[in-house]
């Protein structure tokens, strides 16, 4: 018969984990509640008033507020599905047989783009799409093109970086999936049809599909919530072309020093977030 743990010992392992998870998670998030609950202005501390729901009612009929959010999912819509397509292709070509070096090789040089901060990318995007001095424009023949001061050219920039820096991320996550893959049964599926298509569809797949509602659900909450990289990369220009949620939750909070305004932005931000996690699990989950 096993020994019984006490639950001394039991507290000794957990505990402090428990107390880091609390003191740098859920007390900011109570925090954060209390303070969308109220009139909070760094500037005007001894005017804090409890207002209840006016916060969250003047985020939710602001109308500077739906287009950074706008601004916000269109950069999801757009990289999300570049970011799982590449990541597939990748995925695809290193579960191949053969060529175990060159794979071992590539899946190291997959680490690089996500060990690299979100800021040093952000400047590294400042020095390569200089309009003057910048390596784009000159492997493109010496173009004169204004990257970060057209609004277009920024997004666009911006995608780019993000693309590049998680589609990586994507591409290990899929091939651990397909990892997953029983050997013979693969074969097997290979034997009965040429398809890649049919392979990947039937067989291939639903190994993949857990993987896959991973990557949606971080890389979602990353992108809601991307911040350092656009702010070293653009600051939100030109004009408010790239100013996404997470940039204007800033402004709002330590430019304007409306505390509670900027947590019920935030809040409003985690509830939708929940939700697309929900929505994800619910329509792409399942278990093998």
């Amino acid at each position: 018969m096993r020994d019984k743990v006490s639950r001394r010992t039991i507290f000794a392992f957990i505990g402090p984990a428990v107390v880091a998870l609390a003191a740098i998670g859920i007390v900011p998030l109570l925090y954060a509640g209390w303070t969308s609950l109220h009139f909070f202005n760094l500037t005007k501390l001894k005017k804090v008033k409890f207002i209840g729901l006016e916060n969250y009612w003047d985020v939710l009929t602001d109308e500077v507020f739906w287009q950074a959010m706008g601004r916000t999912f269109f950069l999801l819509g757009t990289a999300l599905p570049l970011q799982i397509g590449l990541g597939m292709v990748i995925a695809l070509v290193l579960h191949q047989p053969g060529l175990t070096v060159l794979k071992t090789l590539a899946r190291l040089s997959l680490v690089l783009p996500m060990a690299t901060t979100y800021a040093v990318v952000g400047l590294l995007g400042q020095v390569m799409f200089n309009q003057k001095f910048g390596v784009v424009n000159q492997l493109m023949g010496g173009a004169d093109i204004n990257w970060i001061g057209d609004s277009t050219n920024a997004f666009v920039m911006i995608i780019f970086w993000d693309v590049w820096q998680w589609t990586p991320f994507v591409a290990l996550v899929l091939l651990a999936g397909l990892t997953m893959v029983p050997d013979e049964v693969e074969e097997a599926a290979r034997l009965e049809t040429k398809s890649r298509w049919t392979v990947l569809r039937f067989v291939q797949l639903p190994f993949l599909l857990p993987g896959l509602v991973a990557v949606l659900i971080l890389r979602t909450a990353d992108t809601l919530k991307l911040f350092d990289m656009v702010f070293t990369l653009t600051r939100g220009g030109p004009g408010a072309s790239t100013e996404f949620i997470s940039l204007m939750i800033q402004r709002v909070g330590f430019r304007g020093f409306d505390q509670g305004l900027a947590s019920a932005q935030a809040i409003i931000l985690l509830i939708i977030t929940i939700f697309l996690a929900q929505i994800y699990i619910r329509v792409f989950y399942k278990e093998v």
